[in-house]
């Protein structure tokens, strides 16, 4: 099984500590807004999975016209939208991209895509502004699974958070077609990056 994932969520969340953490059992702390996608092997169930992490910088852009956020919501077989449990406002910015997703894949008429919301930083309760009964009922209302983890602390709840997003994409149905190849994204992504740096000249 081949599945191709976006992490998404606000700055300073812990993203990139998540995925890195996936890869590599490793914790480390800091990261710049750097786009980044990582390919990860591992047995599930007795089956051998590649997973295609893409791993997002923030954009307050998430319109349907926006190209870029368009050939992610394509790409992804599932999703991860991380907040961090210290910061209300990536707790909010998590509720519009839950939305905006969704009505992106309809705009597209995509099949439905799981989703998993994932609160972090759970080691830094004494700092909490968002409750876990916050996230579940976001979950709730918007089916999709909730996790809340301490990338800095526990590897393998970071672990159970990609193992129940791949559990979800085997049972909703992956699409054969993929309108946008793994290579196709990089180069387009580097396309988009030319293009920034020639702006700002």
């Amino acid at each position: 099984m081949d599945a191709n994932i976006v992490v998404m969520g606000t700055e300073s969340v812990g993203k990139s500590a998540l995925t890195v953490r996936l890869l590599t059992r490793r914790f480390i702390g800091e990261y710049g807004d750097i786009e980044s996608i990582y390919s990860h092997n591992f047995i599930l169930d007795g089956r051998e999975i590649t997973l295609n992490i893409w791993d997002s910088p923030h954009s307050e852009n998430l319109s349907v016209k926006s190209s870029l956020f368009e050939k992610k919501v394509r790409w992804a077989d599932g999703y991860v939208l991380v907040y961090s449990i210290c910061d209300r406002a990536s707790f909010n910015s998590v509720c519009r991209l839950v939305q905006t997703i969704k009505s992106t894949r309809d705009y597209l008429s995509a099949d439905k895509t799981p989703i998993v919301i994932v609160g972090n930083k759970r080691d830094l309760h004494h700092r909490r502004t968002v409750l876990s009964e916050e996230g579940r009922l976001l979950a709730l209302n918007t089916d999709c699974h909730f996790y809340e983890v301490s990338a800095a602390e526990n590897y393998h709840s970071v672990l159970m958070v990609f193992h129940g997003l791949v559990d979800r994409m085997k049972d909703a149905k992956l699409t054969s077609k993929r309108p946008l190849g793994f290579k196709g994204i990089v180069k387009s992504m580097s396309a988009v990056f030319a293009r920034r740096r020639t702006d700002s000249l």
